[in-house]
């Protein structure tokens, strides 16, 4: 029996003969599971940030720079996925992590006026450039390079927003449920790249996610601030 391509004969036949499925037949299947998890979770994992910025009107405290780097490395793994034809669900998280990361970038782009020259000619370029990419119409060995360099773009996307936290002793308005469901992808990505014997490349780039966003989380609940006692005392009347 299966499912969107995901076996359940195993665990079923076990369980119908009364007996607990085998790890070598269970792993896989929750390994699986997961991945499809991750992909619908996806749809959502950045809400929390967007509607924090909306509520207050604020973007204090992030880095534009961590967030549009953020966008340049979802576009160049999901052209890379894209180009070598993979099935849906091993990148299906890509395609909406990236919209919701362009919304997100233009969201803090519209709080941040006015935006210097820079900025609009790193989004020029990007505009520019990203359908040429994502249509996969460049040199493939510079594509392979692209794709091998996506790691160290998905970790200095990191590293601007956690040294502004750390300068600022604040993460201002940093989500913590956007970062904990970034944590928690990349803990079940660590898992499902292990139990499918993805390549070490794809595994190294679950552990920087595990660990940058380990980072951010901690400076969240480390830089949280307390509301004023007469701000609480509002809410409860």
């Amino acid at each position: 029996m299966k499912v969107l391509g995901i076996d359940f004969s195993c665990a079923l036949g076990a369980l119908a003969n009364g007996h607990f499925p085998e790890k070598d037949c269970l792993l896989p299947l929750i390994s699986k599971l997961l991945g499809y998890a991750i992909v619908a979770a996806s749809t959502t994992v950045k809400l929390p940030q967007i509607m924090k910025i909306l509520q207050n009107g604020s973007v204090r405290g992030l880095s534009i720079v961590a967030f549009e780097l953020e966008v340049v490395g979802y576009t160049i793994a999901l052209a890379y996925c894209l180009h070598k034809g993979l099935p849906f669900s091993a990148y299906g998280e890509l395609a909406f992590l990236l919209i919701q990361a362009i919304i997100l970038v233009a969201i803090i782009y519209y709080y941040s006026q006015p935006v210097g020259m820079k900025t609009w000619i790193r989004a020029l370029l990007y505009c520019a450039l990203a359908p040429t990419i994502l249509a996969g119409q460049i040199d493939p060995i510079l594509f392979e390079a692209l794709y091998a360099s996506q790691h160290a773009i998905f970790l200095c996307a990191k590293i601007p927003q956690i040294w502004a936290n750390f300068s600022n002793k604040s993460t201002g308005e940093l989500s913590f449920l956007t970062n904990f469901m970034n944590f928690g992808g990349s803990m079940v990505r660590v898992f499902t790249s292990i139990q499918e014997a993805a390549p070490k490349s794809v595994l190294l780039g679950s552990v920087i996610g595990v660990a940058t966003n380990a980072t951010l989380l901690s400076q969240i609940i480390i830089y949280q601030k307390p509301k004023p006692r007469a701000e609480k005392e509002k809410k409860t009347e």
